[in-house]
């Protein structure tokens, strides 16, 4: 048995196909096939079904796949541990970042990280948060940027700020009249929500805590985005409402601010975090995004403070 079979063997059960998972390894399918046949028969099982499409894991090779991806970790973990031991910022780091966070935080960040951090090949995909725990397990990703507490089994937190959430109102909206709202203002059949999969919109029917389906049955159309920009788009057209994140706010017109409203006390914020497996050890690396990221938050939103509530992230039912 070898590092490199048990590489072939995790790249066919990715990607469902001897020749993607050839391509991917940078080799003919051919020899592909033929290391995975061999290390069958050494162990004397059928690791994957051939005669499914796309092609399937066996039971048992459902089995030998979770411990490839342990053993491929654990050779990769060699060499970082040397070189956090020796304090240098260097090589390759896989970032995932949630699409409510991304548009804020990682085009200013790479601005300064590629100038300060030249030897680290930064790799940043956006994923929802589900994605990017599968992605965490299996070793696909180093390190997500992403709303928290997940309370995820064998992983770390690593907090950094705590963002407010805010109301985006038209201007035929009630609440538009007070100075602080409340989540009673929240018409819940004239709001606009993210697709279900985003831990914010969790977090928004968390502080609302009724059911939008029926609130939102009398509606001609439903639409939920999967961006942010466009929710607030949608209430600049359609009229309503939608709550967004604070930072989505940082570059708003003083003609767009007049349409935004602050929670009263207490206040709702979400909290974000850097978060990794428990076996990670590239901490020299996710120490020089954590400084390159709190650079660009506002200095409030550094500490939690008593009177802001920590929104729930659970999975949706509606």
């Amino acid at each position: 048995m070898t590092i490199t079979q048990l590489e072939y063997v995790v790249a066919v059960a990715t990607y469902k196909s001897f020749v993607a998972a050839a391509e991917k390894c940078f080799v003919t399918q051919p020899t592909l096939s033929m290391q995975i046949q061999k290390l069958e028969e050494e162990l004397g099982i059928r690791i994957f079904d051939r005669n499914k499409h796309p092609i399937a894991i066996t039971a048992i090779g459902e089995k030998v796949v979770a411990q490839a991806k342990e053993i491929i970790a654990a050779k990769e973990k060699v060499a970082e541990i040397i070189q956090d031991e020796e304090k240098t910022v260097e090589g390759k780091f896989r970032l995932a970042v949630i699409p409510t966070i991304a548009p804020y935080i990682v085009p200013a960040m790479l601005e300064d990280y590629v100038t300060n951090y030249p030897d680290v090949q930064l790799q940043i995909k956006e994923m929802e948060t589900k994605a990017i725990i599968e992605a965490l397990y299996s070793n696909e990703i180093d390190a997500a940027l992403v709303s928290t507490p997940l309370n995820e089994t064998g992983t770390k937190e690593y907090p950094l700020f705590y963002e407010q959430f805010v109301c985006y109102l038209s201007k035929n909206e009630a609440a538009l009249n007070k100075k602080l709202i409340t989540p009673e203002d929240i018409a819940l059949d004239r709001i606009w929500l993210l697709n279900e999969g985003h831990c914010m919109r969790n977090q928004v029917l968390d502080l609302c805590s009724e059911s939008v389906k029926e609130m939102q049955a009398g509606k001609p159309y439903r639409y939920e985005s999967s961006n942010v920009e466009t929710l607030r788009k949608m209430v600049d057209r359609n009229g309503g409402m939608t709550v967004l994140p604070e930072l989505s706010t940082v570059e708003f017109s003083e003609d767009l601010m007049e349409y935004v409203r602050y929670f009263e006390e207490p206040v709702p914020v979400r909290e974000i975090s850097l978060i990794t497996t428990d076996y990670f050890v590239k901490k020299a690396i996710l120490q020089s995004l954590m400084d390159e990221i709190l650079k660009l938050v506002p200095e409030k939103m550094r500490v939690q403070k008593k009177n802001r509530k920590v929104l729930r992230i659970q999975s949706s039912k509606l």
